[in-house]
């Protein structure tokens, strides 16, 4: 055989590999996580902090800092609303309250009719959420948000009594 031969094949290979180590990179990076695991503070290094209730309330500070709220009709009024996970199996991101993990969130701000899509990457035990309008672009480097230490620790309900 000669070398022509064996380029095309070998071009081929590498295609196929590269195509499948990117889908590969995508799942690695997305983070599944519980609803009680998005419960709690979450901040980012710019200062900006998002609080989700069990209830599926929250409630942002500085949200109009993020890059994501630019595309909102007024980000400065952007404090609070409903998150929830999107519809299972659903091809759009229709938030579902009742849907109890997902990867990605959507933030519905009670002011401005603004619906702002979070994805959270990383792992299940170390999460970070990034609002933004495409995952393949991600956020600017201050606007990724991590949960804060005390996480959930005063928003989970204690168990009833007797």
């Amino acid at each position: 055989m000669g070398r022509q031969l064996w380029r095309p094949i070998v071009i081929v290979g590498a295609v196929g590999t590269l195509t499948v180590s990117c889908g590969l990179a995508a799942v690695i990076h997305a983070a599944e996580v519980s609803a009680d695991q998005v419960a709690g503070r979450w901040i980012s290094e710019g200062g900006t902090s998002l609080t989700f209730h069990e209830d599926h309330a929250f409630t942002a500070e500085d949200f109009d800092e993020l890059a994501v709220s630019s595309g909102c009709e007024n980000p400065s009024a952007l404090s609070s609303g409903r998150w929830a996970f999107p519809t299972e199996g659903s091809p759009l991101i229709t938030p579902d309250e009742t849907v109890t993990r997902g990867t990605v969130l959507s933030l519905t701000f009670s002011a401005g009719e603004c619906e702002v899509t979070a994805y959270l990457f990383g792992d299940e035990d170390d999460p970070v959420l990034c609002p933004t309008d495409d995952a393949d672009v991600g956020c600017p480097m201050d606007d990724y948000l991590r949960p804060t230490p005390d996480h959930g620790s005063r928003l989970v309900k204690p168990p009833a009594v007797g």
